[in-house]
């Protein structure tokens, strides 16, 4: 017999919620503390996000395996994960992930995880498959004591909302509510109240009209212009970005023809724009547009330019914690596309986008943000005997774990360090500071057909393998991906970036050899 969720009169769902919300405070404990006490986590790793979107990244539906970085969480002895996932993750992954983890059996840790699948593999967000799966929610119900339980996602929906009052516990993410203030244009909100410096741009638009207007009114407050970007409001991974170039549209540039003639033309030659996904045609795109909303911007130009990132947490108690900066690598046709990071970012301005970083996250956690955010900037490398070496610009929020997050809780996982404020660096107990390179997409036709014992057999033959003794080596995520699109997520750790950079080249570079045909 199915014991039916808890039931809440339909005014009374948002109340609920936000009195679920506030025992986390009892419940939670970073993942740097030591916890005996009894705690039960439930990893649903749902991308709740625009599903056509998702389908322009090669086996995205592997990618609920990054959130296995949570299984840290069994270091200490009196916790339970349950973790759920579309499809079953093969029992190797797992136990590479559970073998990981230091100062605890692999088997003691394995008897407090469960596991669990929907065995649905279609284009849904898991937690959409949850809840239609009343039976399988009454499984997990019955694993978790209601008392103790709270549950984590990637990204915070009205599913993850719905699935989290269904189950009767709290949900330490996001306030759906708050969503806006992670998209494109609510970013750019954000920045403006924190004083930040970001590009140029418009008010959110809906239609190919407000659009040429749009992109003609940035152009005409900045005529030098080359470029501008079109993001879709809710892009993943850049791959919901556009690029027109108006080098090539020099007759209706301001100065050169009035705004009608300007707007006439930007209107007929928006189905051009150069798209950073290379199935993505100006028919689907605009689509996009009409659902989404999108926004024009101006594209930075610059002969050096990196791509920093700072992430920050927004703890129960409401108190802003910075966790890391990056310096992403990007690609694509116009390095739009996040492909991986490395860690730290530059130490020329690591700090400033810290500080940035820090600054956002006060603004949201006065509009009652939670848990973790990201903030995207480029940097302009400047002219020699310029006041400053690199100009900073903020580019987006994002309100959910992101391609930055697992590879610095894998870090966290096999040294148990922690990050250092005032220089932004990561040292082990020991005082080692800790790099890494890191990429969800270190991919070649020839890996096709790799099984994950394979994987294994190749990097401890070539001795790639995270040595804790070391503490260098390679740790590898989306395995899962492996044999079915010869991708691979990697996260290289060394005790300098060059040697980071190295390990995440010999790894490839073992690969490659060990397919060679």
């Amino acid at each position: 017999m199915i014991i039916n969720a808890p039931s809440y009169p339909e005014l009374d769902q948002a109340t609920r919620f936000r009195q679920l919300q506030t025992q986390l405070r009892q419940r939670w404990l970073p993942a740097d503390d030591f916890d005996d006490q009894e705690r039960q986590i439930l990893v649903v790793p749902s991308l709740s996000m625009d599903q056509e979107e998702l389908q322009k990244i090669a086996g995205v539906h592997y990618y609920e395996e990054r959130l296995l970085f949570s299984l840290i969480r069994l270091r200490n002895p009196n916790t339970r994960l349950v973790y759920v996932t579309s499809q079953p993750i093969h029992p190797s992954i797992v136990d590479y992930y559970l073998e990981l983890l230091p100062g605890i059996p692999s088997s003691h840790a394995r008897d407090r995880l469960e596991l669990f699948a929907t065995y649905d593999a279609s284009k849904k967000p898991l937690s959409q498959k949850l809840l239609d799966r009343p039976r399988l929610l009454e499984k997990i119900r019955k694993t978790l004591n209601p008392e103790q339980a709270y549950m984590v996602c990637y990204n915070s929906t009205e599913l993850e909302r719905q699935l989290a009052l269904a189950l009767d516990i709290p949900l330490l993410a996001l306030d759906p509510d708050l969503l806006y203030w992670g998209t494109k244009s609510g970013s750019r909100e954000i920045f403006a109240a924190c004083g930040i410096p970001h590009p140029d741009g418009s008010e959110l638009v809906h239609t190919q009209e407000d659009l040429a207007q749009a992109i003609s009114d940035v152009w005409e407050r900045q005529p030098d212009l080359k470029r501008m970007v079109i993001k879709l409001n809710q892009g993943f991974s850049g791959e919901g970005n556009a690029l027109l170039d108006l080098r090539s549209l020099t007759d209706i540039a301001p100065g050169n023809a009035n705004h009608r003639e300007r707007l006439s033309t930007l209107h007929s030659v928006l189905p051009e724009l150069r798209f950073q996904c290379e199935t993505e045609t100006w028919e689907t795109f605009y689509l996009k547009i009409r659902e989404l909303g999108a926004i024009a911007e101006a594209f930075i130009e610059g002969d050096e330019k990196l791509s920093p990132s700072a992430q920050g947490r927004i703890t129960p108690f409401g108190q802003v914690e910075m966790l890391s900066t990056h310096d992403q690598i990007l690609g694509g046709p116009d390095g739009q596309i996040f492909l991986g990071c490395s860690f730290p970012a530059d130490a020329t301005y690591r700090l400033e986008i810290q500080e940035m970083g820090r600054l956002v996250g006060e603004q949201l956690a006065a509009k009652g943000a939670l848990e973790r955010y990201g903030v995207d900037f480029i940097a302009v490398k400047q002219p020699p005997g310029s006041p400053e070496p690199w100009k900073l610009y903020a580019i987006e929020i994002n309100l959910r774990k992101g391609g930055t997050t697992h590879p610095f809780m894998a870090l966290k996982l096999l040294t148990e360090g922690n990050y250092n404020l005032s220089d932004g660096l990561f040292y082990t107990r020991q005082g080692q500071a800790k790099y890494y390179r890191a990429s969800d997409n270190l991919q070649n036709e020839s890996y096709r057909g790799l099984l994950p014992s394979d994987l294994m057999d190749i990097i401890v033959a070539e001795r790639l393998h995270f040595n804790s003794i070391n503490g260098t080596g390679a740790a590898f995520h989306l395995m899962g991906c492996l044999s079915e699109y010869g991708k691979l997520g990697i996260t290289s750790i060394g005790n300098s970036p060059e040697e980071a950079e190295a390990i995440y080249h010999q790894v490839a570079a073992a690969l490659d050899k060990a397919t060679q045909t």
